[in-house]
């Protein structure tokens, strides 16, 4: 059978089309006529069937264009293995396997699409890496074969190596941090093209701009950087911040390579520094190399016309939600350039999770924070988090919950007393009722629920979560308006904010510039959220990563969170000690770290400069005589009576 795409032509001895058709019973009779009146027309014909039949044997070469995973390892603690096979009619083959010992062939699926094939493997715990044989056949035919990796695994002694309470970290977007590779500013094929004057462009920043300030963030007290995605994003327009990703396997090359990648894990671990990964599951780009030709019809959601979520998450929650609410929320699309991906196929599920262990593994991570997670489908995403942890006990799993009240944020964390009849295995939840509480309460007037006390009934919320030592705390990231900004500009208030941040229960987390106090509003769009920092650029006017590019205003900033990081550092008691608080009044808040190492005393002040006299407080500093103030970096003799500057914070480890 003729496909109907293809067309037959009957062309005369002088070149002249005489006949043309895609009816292939109607072309076998005007041959048969053709044939008894001219034996010229018949050498000629014969040529035209000849060359219609060679491009309709090319149109169905059989060829292998992708395999995902692209390699993997021996000794993995799950030994199945699924491969997605993708090319030209690979489907309409049989695949064989052979090469090395301990690994099988368990089931081949084929799938409608036949430029698709998907091949389970176990790979035994007596298998070698080594290079594995991948044989596609038509009968007793070999038509191609392919060979794969199997690899050893890394040793990376801070590989796997979770961030914790411990931890503070780092939060830069690359395209806006430095640019140590201006070569590859400009990447020909790609869609979009450098353009550092359009805020919503692409910069240039990368991963040897990363490499380069290492030093820098490692100094500054950091433990662990979480960089804003690095995978390819080949779309037309608004690609720089990395969320709509089109090849899950492949560095953007405009930031560098796997291997850079790879190299840039390797150097922070030389510095003690954590890698966190940025990850998004419930969507892709709608550049993906799979849009164009899906393995199946429900690899995404799809609608008659276009479908956006609807953004609300408390829809995944609540048990009143109408059904089309909960549909619309986890099926929409999160904006026309991002397909919502199916994580109910359960081909999408296992192609999404070996995703993310073989980034895992490839590059030694140390955690992973998955975007919009209560977008996804909710019991994919526990599933996902329960394989990874079982995989690496010591690692974390931060999920973006964006929820505006304790109790539905608590709902995501795994054994949550808010998540009835249903675990999340997820460890970790970005705390935005934390960061809602930084946000205002050192710009409102202190009241029964207003200013002070928004931290307080925050603190007194943590029943609701499992560990909320473990929750991402944060003053402000790329999606919302820069501290400094939502603070008025006021650095006492900035100083009042970090000193919080960095001394209560859970993870901090910094955006990138927030030490040179770079601003930027919501409003304006998120391109002025995440400006370059400045030096970042061989161009740049000024050098902000050094102390002579920064302003006076930006190194005091600088100088301050910099003391305050690396005193925490070397503080067991913020990091895992028990937390009690006192009732605000007066715009006076207290609140003490403590365990078996040491006692923290911090005291917020939300008015004018006072003394306070502490005997309210001398249950948890009667042992002690005297005390060290990180904030103000000076001794204090004398606990019974402590001065206050106005708008101000003190954070005093206690002394005997």
């Amino acid at each position: 059978m003729i496909p109907k795409s293809n067309y037959l032509i009957l062309v005369s001895e002088y070149g002249k089309t005489i006949f043309l058709t895609n009816d292939y019973t109607y072309f076998q009779k005007i041959l048969i006529y053709m044939m008894r009146i001219s034996t010229i027309f018949y050498s000629v014909i014969l040529l035209s069937i000849a060359l219609f039949m060679t491009a309709n044997t090319q149109a169905q070469e059989i060829t292998v264009k992708k395999i995902n995973p692209p390699f993997w390892w021996t000794n993995m603690h799950n030994p199945e293995l699924q491969l997605m096979i993708y090319g030209n009619n690979i489907g309409e083959t049989t695949p064989e396997i052979h090469g090395l010992t301990g690994i099988t062939l368990e089931e081949v699926h084929h799938v409608d699409n036949t430029d698709y094939l998907f091949l389970d493997l176990t790979i035994s715990t007596q298998a070698q890496p080594g290079t594995l044989t991948i044989s596609f056949k038509n009968g007793d035919e070999e038509i191609l074969a392919r060979e794969y990796e199997i690899r050893q695994r890394q040793n990376d002694s801070l590989a796997y190596e979770g961030f914790n309470s411990s931890d503070a970290i780092y939060l830069l977007m690359p395209d806006r941090f430095a640019n140590g590779a201006p070569e590859n500013d400009y990447i020909s094929g790609m869609k979009e093209k450098p353009d550092r004057d359009n805020p919503d462009g692409r910069h240039g920043g990368d991963i040897q701009g990363i490499i380069d300030h290492l030093d820098y963030i490692a100094e500054l007290g950091f433990t662990a950087i979480w960089i804003n995605p690095l995978l390819e994003n080949d779309m037309p327009e608004y690609s720089y911040h990395g969320y709509a990703i089109t090849d899950f396997y492949k560095v953007d090359a405009r930031f560098g390579s796997n291997e850079d990648y790879k190299r840039l894990v390797k150097e922070a671990h030389k510095r003690g520094l954590k890698v966190i990964q940025d990850m998004i599951f419930n969507h892709c780009g709608s550049h993906h190399w799979m849009m164009d030709n899906l393995p199946m019809d429900d690899w995404v959601h799809q609608f008659p016309e276009f479908t956006r979520t609807n953004y609300r998450n408390a829809a995944a929650v609540d048990p009143h939600a109408a059904k089309q609410d909960k549909k619309l929320h986890e099926k929409g699309w999160f904006d026309h350039s991002m397909p919502d991906l199916n994580q109910e196929n359960p081909f999408v599920e296992k192609y999404l999770t070996q995703n993310s262990i073989w980034w895992i593994e490839y590059l030694g991570l140390n955690g992973i924070r998955m975007d919009t997670y209560p977008f996804a489908e909710n019991q994919m995403m526990a599933r996902w988090s329960k394989t990874i942890m079982e995989a690496y006990p010591d690692f974390n799993i931060v999920g973006e919950s964006w929820m505006e009240l304790a109790s539905t944020t608590a709902y995501w964390q795994k054994n949550s007393n808010a998540g009835k009849n249903f675990d999340s295995h997820l460890p970790s939840v970005t705390d935005f009722p934390m960061n809602h509480a930084l946000n205002e309460a050192f710009t409102e007037e202190d009241g029964w629920k207003t200013g002070l006390a928004k931290i307080y009934y925050t603190h007194v919320q943590d029943f609701l979560y499992n560990d909320p030592s473990n929750n991402l705390i944060f003053a402000d990231n790329h999606d919302e308006t820069r501290i400094y900004s939502s603070l008025d500009s006021n650095y006492n208030a900035f100083r009042m904010a970090m000193a919080t941040l960095l001394t209560t229960r859970g993870i901090p987390q910094i955006y990138y510039g927030t030490e040179i106090l770079m601003d930027g509003f919501k409003h304006q769009g998120d391109g002025m959220l995440r400006q370059d920092f400045p030096g970042g650029w061989p161009e740049d006017e000024r050098n902000a990563f050094t102390q002579e590019g920064r302003t006076q205003e930006e190194n005091t900033a600088y100088n301050f969170l910099k003391r305050l990081l690396n005193w925490r550092k070397k503080t067991p008691a913020i990091h895992n000690g028990k937390l009690i608080q006192y009732i605000p009044e007066d715009g006076i808040f207290v609140y003490f770290r403590f365990n078996k190492t040491g006692r923290i005393m911090v005291i917020l002040n939300n008015k004018n400069a006072r003394t306070i006299d502490t005997e309210r407080y001398s249950h948890n500093i009667k042992d002690y005589t005297h005390g060290y103030d990180v904030v103000f970096d000076t001794e204090i003799s004398n606990l019974d009576a402590i001065r206050m500057p106005a708008k101000s914070a003190r954070v005093i480890e206690l002394k005997k």
